[in-house]
């Protein structure tokens, strides 16, 4: 009969199958990579390519993967080649050994890519990629090579060199995690501080599955040595000599290549038989996981084909109905009727030869032929594919939460915790804070409880303010595993083994009526498990077990003789198991025998009849006894797999499970896999072997994902939890953060809570951010989103005080990260739900919300939630608390004006801070006076404070926290020393302030005193060489803090510093800074700061010159800004351009076609008419200094137009003083004098200053040389040199007066000292002085 048998990613799969049925029936193959169709497709294609049509078998290669056509360049590679490798070279040509991995940012709710977010992203991978070592560190624990970044296709390039890697990241690609590990390398904090944001968004990756597929076998054949199966429709080869291999459809098949081009040696799975298999004939394992357990757990004979296939993928359980009559050929088979109601015992998994059932007509239990009975009318376990009960899921999803529960509630505890109360603070200054430099946004923080609920609760019991974290998790593994009774009284025995009492059977009957009852009773567990606890719980007397084997032989010696049938069988399964215990396994098998040929009724004690059956097949598979084990088996299995709950009895079930699990594979049995696989990881989980189980879990919760039912997110086993402690074990942070993030808490007890995940997230992104965190109490933005979810649960379960606690670190790290609006919402809230708890916790969090009120610049809620917190102080004699309160009022007073009330409440808690002796204290409120004299502009004063600040503070070095605060009271006081003239002192300050941020290695704190230094070495106390170590360090932090906008600045104007040196090698490193900045600007799209870097790189060219490059660099500037349709930007760049060549004494010409080409056209097009007279004027300068006097002339000319037009008199003045000059190099001199003589008539008649004597001076004695020299008009010559000489009298120039003196003595009848009224007209016509509308 036919038969149509399925698999996930596999097709007829059954051993011996006729393949008469279509394969419509199959079930649908989920998206794991590489799919299974993919593959096939490809060992097809190696199949055709291996032997053509029409070629000879023995010339073809036997390893290709290729195109199937017989012309195809690989197919011709390996025709006629005697070295697979060819075959292996060619098929390397046809395809790239590089996989793309795509990602995409997008948004759950708009089902479409989120474009903000997609921008950030590819941002973020823009600055990565000058340095990936943390991309390739990820994709390294992806078990994947980056090759390189490509962000502009927001894409990664990969490649895979071991089968390992690409089953290792098919994997993480299967189960979501390399979307997930992505998210947490390219989304900013800014994000993950959304918690809605985080909720609707979704990164996924995208990757071409048939190249990796591709990939994988390109690999798998340069390995030789895997796995196959005969090709569907072959079921008979034909044998070339006595070494052929006679193979069945789809038998198993393990390969491996023998320098044979057309046939490779093979051993079936089947029968152990090895020999000569035909390329054709092989279609290699497509799921790597197959292959590699196919490859680790070997048996030693052949399969048993009592497991067959199924298309079904319920397991199932309730009754189901005989189809036909059956008498049992044992005692343990059942007999029954056609028609009869069964009930079913534990599982019916579809494939296995037999369940447990109970006849309910009869009463009888007993095995029953799964073939006999119809189980339509039987209930799934659940919807879609589910394989375990729900009872079976904690002791696989307790394991991480085994002892860390409580650890993570106090991990959370701590960092709620504050010192407020007791520490005072610095005015203004939060030493874990990053505040944004603009107002703070208006970001909704989710208040997920109104105030009237939250009061409601004041009169709520005390048992509903119960923390989730306060109950005891068990400590060890064992107690999770083991159902213990501790309640009942168990039976003990004393092992007496005098001789004269073991042969009296009184002695022995209290054990012996105690192990022959007939029913299980759970004082019998602890024969049963896997850690031997009778020898503990039911034993004593003994010193060694070779005594209690004694004891037992006797004692079954004693059952035998009184026909204790139950007895019998229970001492000698108990002596099998202490047998084994000592690796005795002939021994063992001899007593399970004895106890199976002895049993002739068992299903009362159930564990017992499972453990006897297990344990006796393990001994049958690991001695090789192939034809008793074949016979044990088929009941073996339905007792080890579907009875929900069993105790596992021994470590050797682990070969018996692995063998089933191979048959599973084999045969293409997804339920059964799936069951097995459950059960290996729990039995390694509870041999502690957690580096064995990985493999096992993550295919587990592959298959649990693969069959989701619509409309779930989570499985039947959602495992992700206890893969990420495992991850963690294994130190690969990104994947075990990404599996816990995707682990959506039940609620069912024993298993990880809301708090286990978000404590979980929080310790291990910390471990992910290392040296990037200021201090340990750091809390990473990345753990927001499931710190508010863990807060969502608790109020849920009305959990007051892990509530509180949860806000209060919400707050925490919001401020950390710079949302004041949010910090002050959180613990607004945590102090409403302080004062459920208590006064000691209520004032903290009042008080901290004081704070926050201060640090959001609100002085007036801050005073009044202090005024508050003071009156209820009153009349107590607690003087830190009162002390820390004046503290924070005497700052909202201060920021209020209130000056004189400030400084009495500062000084207020330095008197309760010295009755206390706290010198921590005193030296804050001996820097909040200096701050706030410092305010008022009482430096002296300000400087006696902070002086005495820092001499207690000195007295407290060698812990953090006071050194982070001295080093700001150092910058204070430096600013005091600077305004007090004291530039030394104020220097050393500055020092010593940034040598404490450097011992604690504090980059924020390292920031703030370097940003003052460099201010003080370019303005107070100019030193270049200084200002360029500091502005070193500066972009240093800048980029340790992975602030790329400040790391760009900071590099601009190291630029700036080391073009100011001037020598080639501080050019040199200008430019290198220059480049810098211009990447971080490309990075950030900041178009025009990227431009003007492209200019600022030319212009260093320019003078280290490299003029090829000059030009380049100029029009990638001016093309960055045109490409954004920056047209201002564009002619400002072509105006500074052109700047360059001109205010320089090479190729000053280039200048001409960045004015006249580039800006002046824009300038008309934006009507910049300043900046087209400036440049007219430029051009007209630029133009006689390389004497184009034609083209000068034309550019002042429409310089003077342009000037009368704009009405600037400057502008005017010096646009017709070019004017003249380039008349007067054209020999126009009548022009020329007309020009000079307008740009005179501009200036007032009364010379304002000794500039302007100077100029009048030298126009005219310009005048009068060309009067004189030129025109020939001595009269015109000498009135022009005596007003030269008028201005040099106002100049008081004796020797410019005597130069013009010396001139007049020259011209015949001219005077020698100024007479008549200055600026007197000649009678020569001027057309330009007499109105000059007209140019």
């Amino acid at each position: 009969m036919g038969c149509c048998l399925g698999t996930p990613w596999h097709q007829d799969l059954a051993l011996g199958c006729t393949g008469e049925e279509c394969e419509s029936c199959w079930p649908p193959c989920p998206e794991l990579l590489p799919r299974g169709d993919r593959l096939q497709r490809r060992g097809q294609c190696w199949r055709d390519t291996a032997t053509a049509p029409g070629t000879r078998p023995q010339g073809m290669a036997s390893g290709k993967a290729g195109l199937a056509e017989q012309s195809s360049p690989a197919a011709e590679a390996g025709h006629g080649s005697s070295d697979p490798s060819v075959v292996l070279l060619a098929l390397r040509d046809t395809f790239s050994p590089e996989l793309s991995l795509s990602f995409s940012v997008e948004s759950r709710s708009r089902r479409c890519r989120n474009s903000q977010l997609q921008e950030a992203a590819r941002k973020k991978l823009w600055a990565l990629e000058s340095d990936d070592t943390s991309v390739c560190a990820l994709f390294k624990e992806l078990s994947a090579r980056l090759v390189c970044t490509q962000a502009h296709e927001d894409r990664f390039l990969l490649t895979f060199k071991t089968l390992e890697e690409v089953w290792k990241f098919s994997t993480y690609l299967a189960l979501g995690y390399v979307g997930t590990c992505l998210e947490q390398l390219l989304l900013a904090q800014e994000f993950w501080l959304d918690c809605a944001l985080v909720e609707d968004t979704e990164l996924r990756v995208t990757v071409d599955e048939e190249h990796l597929a591709t990939i994988y076998m390109d690999l798998l054949l340069q390995e030789g040595n895997f796995f196959c199966r005969a090709v569907p429709g072959i079921c008979k080869l034909e044998q070339e000599g006595e070494e052929g291999l006679q193979l069945c459809r789809n038998e198993l098949i393990h390969v491996k290549s023998v320098g044979q081009d057309s046939k490779w040696e093979g051993m079936s799975l089947l029968t152990g038989q090895r020999g000569v298999v035909p390329v054709t004939a092989l279609e290699p394992i497509p799921h790597p996981f197959y292959q590699w357990f196919l490859r680790n757990y070997a048996v030693s004979f052949g399969l048993s084909q009592e497991i067959s296939g199924t298309s079904s993928r319920a397991i199932v359980r309730g009754r189901c109905i005989a189809t036909k009559d059956h008498r049992g050929a044992a005692w343990d088979e059942l007999s029954f009727s056609r028609g009869d109601p069964i009930e079913i015992i534990g599982f019916f998994i579809p494939g296995l030869p037999w369940f447990v059932g109970k006849s309910l007509s009869t009463r009888s239990i007993g095995f029953v032929p799964t073939r006999h009975v119809n189980p339509e009318a039987c209930e799934p376990l659940g919807k879609g594919f589910v394989f375990l009960s729900e009872e079976e899921k904690s002791p696989v999803l307790h394991l991480p939460c085994n002892g860390d529960e409580q650890h993570f509630a106090t991990l959370l505890g701590d960092l709620a915790h504050t010192d407020i109360t007791s520490v005072y603070r610095l005015a203004g200054f939060e030493a874990a804070a990053v505040f944004p430099q603009g107002p703070p946004g208006d970001r909704e923080i989710q208040v997920l409880q109104s105030w009237e609920e939250i009061n409601d609760w004041a009169t709520s019991s005390t048992s509903e303010l119960s923390s989730p974290g306060s109950e005891t998790a068990p400590t060890t593994l064992e107690d999770v595993l083991l159902e213990k009774l501790d309640d009942l009284d168990y039976p003990k025995f004393f092992i007496d083994l005098n001789a004269g009492h073991m042969e009296d059977a009184d002695v022995f009957d209290p054990i012996l009526t105690f192990l022959n009852q007939d029913n299980f009773v759970p004082s019998f567990q602890s024969f049963y498990d896997l850690s031997f606890s009778f020898l503990h719980s039911t034993f004593y007397g003994f010193s060694d077990e070779d005594e209690l084997v004694l004891y037992l032989e006797t004692s079954r010696n004693w059952a035998k003789r009184t026909r204790s049938v139950w007895a019998h069988v229970r001492l000698c399964f108990l002596l099998g198991k202490l047998c084994i215990k000592k690796v005795k396994f002939s021994q063992a098998r001899v007593y399970f025998e004895e106890a199976m040929s002895v049993l002739d009724r068992g299903f009362g004690d159930l564990p017992l009849l499972a453990a006897l059956h297990v344990s006796l097949a393990s001994i049958y598979l690991k001695q090789n006894m192939k034809h008793k084990f074949s016979s044990l088996l088929g009941k073996t299995v339905t007792l080890l797999v579907c009875l929900p709950g069993r105790s596992f009895s021994s470590e050797n079930e682990l070969e018996l499970l692995t063998y089933i699990l191979r048959e599973s594979i084999a045969v293409g049995n997804a339920p059964l896999e799936a069951r097995i696989c459950f059960l290996i990881a729990k039995l390694f989980l509870q041999l502690g072997r957690t580096e064995e189980v990985l493999p096992f879990l993550e295919h587990l919760q592959c298959l649990s994902s693969a069959w989701l039912s619509p409309g779930t997110r989570a499985g039947p086993l959602d495992a992700t939890a206890t893969l990420g402690y495992l991850y963690d074990k294994k130190c690969l942070p990104n994947i075990a953060l990404a599996s816990v993030r995707s682990f959506l808490p039940s609620g069912t007890k024993g298993t990880p809570s809301p708090i286990w995940r978000a404590g979980f997230i929080l310790q291990n992104a910390s471990k992910l951010l290392g040296k990037q965190q200021a201090d340990r109490s750091s809390i990473p933005a990345l753990a927001c989103p499931y710190l508010a979810q863990a807060l969502r649960s608790c109020c849920e379960s009305r959990a007051v005080p892990m509530q509180r606690t949860l806000c209060a670190v919400l707050s925490r790290t919001c401020l950390q990260h710079g949302l004041l609006d949010g910090a002050v919402r959180y613990a607004a809230r945590a102090a409403a739900l302080g004062r459920l708890l208590g006064e000691e916790e209520a004032f903290e969090s009042s008080l901290s919300l004081g704070w926050l009120h201060l640090l959001q610049q609100r002085p007036g809620p801050a005073g009044d939630v202090l005024r508050r917190l003071l009156r209820s102080l009153r009349g107590t004699a607690s003087e830190t608390p009162g002390g820390a309160v004046h503290n924070l009022l005497a700052m909202a007073l201060g920021a209020q004006g209130r000056v004189q009330e400030a400084a009495e409440n500062f000084l207020r808690a330095l008197h309760k801070a010295k009755e206390t002796g706290n010198r921590r204290n005193q030296a804050v409120s001996l820097a909040n006076l200096g701050q706030l004299s410092l305010s008022c502009g009482a430096a002296r004063l300000a400087e006696l404070y902070l002086l005495w600040s820092v001499r207690l503070y000195a007295e407290l070095q060698g812990h953090q926290e006071p050194d982070t605060e001295l080093a700001q009271v150092l910058l204070w006081l430096a600013r005091a020393m600077v305004d007090r003239q004291r530039v030394e002192d104020a220097k050393l300050c500055y020092e010593l302030a940034l040598g404490f941020a450097l011992k604690w290695q504090n980059l924020r704190s390292q920031l703030h005193a370097t940003e003052r230094l460099c201010h003080f070495y370019s303005r107070v106390c100019p030193d270049l060489r200084a200002c360029i170590t500091y502005h070193e360090h500066w972009a240093s932090l800048a980029r340790q803090l992975q602030d790329r906008e400040l790391e760009a600045s900071a590099r601009q104007a190291l630029s700036q510093l080391y073009q100011a040196v001037g020598t080639p090698q501080a050019l040199r490193q200008s430019l290198d800074c220059t480049k810098q900045s211009l990447r971080i600007f490309i990075d950030l799209e900041e178009a025009a700061k990227a431009a003007e870097a492209w200019l600022q790189a030319g212009k260093l060219y320019y003078l280290l010159q490299e003029d090829e490059l000059v030009e380049m660099y100029f029009q990638a500037a001016i093309q960055t800004a045109l490409k954004g349709d920056n047209l201002s930007l564009a002619m400002d760049l072509y105006e500074k351009a052109g700047d360059t060549f001109f205010n320089g004494s090479r190729n000053r010409a280039q200048a001409v076609e960045f004015y006249r080409g580039g800006a002046v056209p824009l300038a008309r097009k934006l009507k910049a008419t300043q900046t087209e007279l400036r440049l007219f004027n430029k051009l007209a300068e630029l133009q006689i200094s390389l004497q184009g006097y034609e083209k000068a002339l034309e550019f002042a000319t429409l310089a003077a137009r342009l000037s009368l037009r704009v009405g600037d008199q400057l502008q005017e003045l010096v646009a017709f003083h070019r004017l003249a000059t380039a008349y007067d190099l054209l020999h126009m001199h009548e022009m020329a004098e007309d020009c000079y003589l307008k740009t005179l008539a501009m200036r007032p008649p009364v010379l304002q200053s000794s500039a302007e004597a100077l100029y009048y001076c030298k126009v005219y004695w310009h005048l009068g040389n060309l009067t004189l020299h030129k025109l020939k008009d001595e009269e015109d010559a000498a009135s022009y040199f005596l007003l030269a000489l008028a201005a040099a009298a106002e100049l008081g120039d004796q020797e410019l007066q005597a130069l013009l003196r010396a001139k007049l003595g020259a011209i015949p009848g001219a005077p020698g000292a100024p007479e008549g009224t200055p600026g007197c007209a000649t009678e020569r016509p001027r057309w330009l002085s007499e109105g000059g509308h007209v140019v």
